[in-house]
């Protein structure tokens, strides 16, 4: 597996480099084809501790994770474990899917979860998205109390999605 880690407000040392290198390493199990794997790993500093966020980007899925921890090399061995477990989720639903499955795991060498968590669907809403601006979906979200909003952007006129994000921003989606 290929790695580019890049560092904002930090500089990337020899030693974080090698303890990344190292914990990634060690999912190269999990790829059939690990040379065309590229691990983007991102580590930034800020005042109430260090983020690593790790994005593996596959033929058919999207692996990503990311840990804020005030000692950088746990948050290494966190993310690496949440990123384990997501392999570990992926090849139960495969199972329980199909036998014949595409992605680009090596599903032998992949141990199940213990118990397996089913997803259920617990409730199905239909909506009609009412025009409006950004700054009013992002009221219109606070007053309801919902971490997004769904609504019909008055420029464009496409679907758009404004959510906030575990720092407190906001962050905004925008349909095509």
């Amino acid at each position: 597996m290929k790695i580019i880690l890049r560092g904002k407000n930090i500089e990337i040392t020899d030693a974080i480099e090698k303890k990344v290198g190292d914990k990634l390493s060690k999912l190269d199990k999990y790829f059939i084809v690990s040379e065309n794997v590229e691990a983007k790993v991102l580590v930034r500093t800020y005042p109430y501790g260090q983020k690593i966020e790790v994005t593996i980007p596959t033929e058919y899925v999207l692996l990503r994770a990311e840990v804020v921890e005030e000692d950088l090399y746990n948050a290494i061995d966190l993310v690496i474990d949440k990123l384990e477990g997501q392999i570990r989720k992926y090849k139960t639903r495969l199972n329980r899917k199909s036998k014949d499955n595409k992605l680009a795991f090596n599903i032998a060498s992949i141990e199940p979860l213990e118990e397996e968590e089913e997803d259920v669907l617990v409730k199905t809403k239909t909506i009609n998205p009412k025009p409006m601006d950004m700054e009013e979906a992002i009221m219109q979200m606070e007053l309801i109390g919902h971490s997004f909003f769904v609504y019909r952007d008055t420029e464009t006129y496409s679907i758009s999605i404004v959510y906030r994000r575990n720092d407190g921003d906001y962050g905004l989606i925008e349909t095509e």
